[in-house]
């Protein structure tokens, strides 16, 4: 026999018995369209929470009080962790690679209108902190430079905080009452998204001093720093861990930089994306074993096939060639299938939801198909090898 004849009469096989063909390959579509969706979504989530962490600009640093990295000993045995106080904040400020430094913290709280009251975050920043979030469109202004210790009752509006409290009036000099106490309005930010789960339109803004009075806080929950453009990262951590180093006595400060978020986060990402793959691993699995059981039927159905094509003159390597090539062509049509069906899942999905954090991960679609040929080739193996052994003689009888 020929390579083309082989080709031909494995495919007159799987042709001349479509349905069975065709639900023998769903197991590897729906392995396929698994791995698809699963691991889009996983690639759809790493690229939203990376552009989160990267809407501010790339020269952010974040310092928060006490140290996550030990070397096995409490952070209480050779001293206390101090708090991060004002005088940090304009210590780091003043170096020379640091642009701004802004204490940041924040809480739950009951927000109130005149009308209506609803419960959000209650954020407390530093008069700059309109810098990070880039908010060089806002309505009317951020918190004013007063002394960041004594500042007067002035609150920023979120947009969608706007919305709920007072629909579409403009509130400016108008007043809210944040947990009971009043604070007069200065400026709407401009819509910036979820952070980290954080919604910072629906939120309030009001000056750090009178969020630690109202929580009853000592300290902030930490201080977003924004250094010079031209200045490394590791410049400026190694500059500000010094500082912190010499004003509080030890290294108890932990020092965050966006490349270490991004970098934690796709590790993270990346075994969740691998996790989910192996959910639609599983599923080509059990697409290989139905090909496994179909093909076993097949040689037992087809044996007189088998002897006649080993009367003309087919060797043993042509007979297993034959089923071997019949499985691969499954496994190949039921990733194509789940091929198709998975982007059209896709699309579906971001027709319902416009929003739903979705890209392609074309590295595990590409190994999906491999892997699903790589099965095809398995459970084609032992069938094939059975259909090769058979007797001339003895299979020519079983018709």
């Amino acid at each position: 026999m020929k390579l083309k004849d082989i080709f031909l009469f494995s495919s007159f096989s799987i042709v001349s018995q479509k349905m069975r063909s065709f639900l023998t390959s769903m197991g590897i579509a729906v392995g396929v369209v698994c791995v698809i969706f699963l691991t889009s979504m996983g690639q759809g989530l790493q690229d939203f929470m990376v552009s989160q962490f990267t809407q501010f600009g790339s020269n952010i640093i974040a310092v928060q009080p006490g140290k996550t990295q030990t070397l096995g000993v409490p952070a209480g045995v050779h001293g206390t962790i101090k708090p991060l106080s004002f005088d940090d904040a304009e210590a780091i400020e003043r170096l020379p690679l640091i642009d701004y430094a802004v204490p940041v913290s924040g809480a739950n709280g009951e927000i109130e209108s005149d009308t209506r009251l609803r419960r959000s975050l209650v954020v407390g920043t530093g008069a700059d902190y309109d810098i990070i979030v880039g908010a060089d469109t806002m309505l009317g202004q951020y918190l004013p430079k007063d002394n960041p210790k004594t500042p007067r009752s002035f609150a920023v509006l979120g947009p969608k905080m706007r919305d709920e409290l007072f629909g579409n009036e403009n509130p400016l000099g108008k007043t809210v009452r944040v947990n009971s106490q009043r604070f007069r309005i200065v400026g709407v930010l401009p819509p910036k998204g979820d952070f980290l789960g954080f919604d910072l339109d629906d939120a309030v803004y009001i000056p750090i001093a009178k969020f630690n009075t109202m929580f009853n806080k000592n300290g902030f929950q930490e201080i977003d720093v924004v250094h010079n453009e031209n200045a490394t990262t590791e410049e400026v951590v190694a500059s500000v861990k010094r500082l912190m180093i010499s004003r509080h006595g030890g290294e108890d400060v932990t020092i965050t930089t966006q490349a270490d978020m991004i970098e934690t986060l796709g590790e993270i990402m990346d075994w969740l994306k691998f996790t989910v793959a192996a959910f639609g691993g599983i599923s080509l699995l059990v697409g290989g074993v139905g090909i496994f059981t179909i093909m076993t039927v097949a040689v037992n159905e087809r044996k007189s096939e088998i002897g006649i094509l080993r009367a003309i003159g087919a060797s043993q390597s042509r007979i297993r060639e034959v089923f071997l090539l019949e499985s691969i062509f499954l496994s190949i049509f039921g990733a194509f299938l789940g091929l198709i069906a998975g982007f059209l899942v896709i699309n579906i999905a971001l027709y319902i939801y416009p929003d739903l954090p979705i890209a392609v991960a074309w590295e595990y679609i590409t190994y999906s198909v491999f892997i699903s040929i790589f099965i095809g080739l398995f459970a084609g193996f032992l069938p094939a090898r059975s259909a090769s052994e058979l007797d001339p003689i003895e299979a020519l009888r079983s018709d």
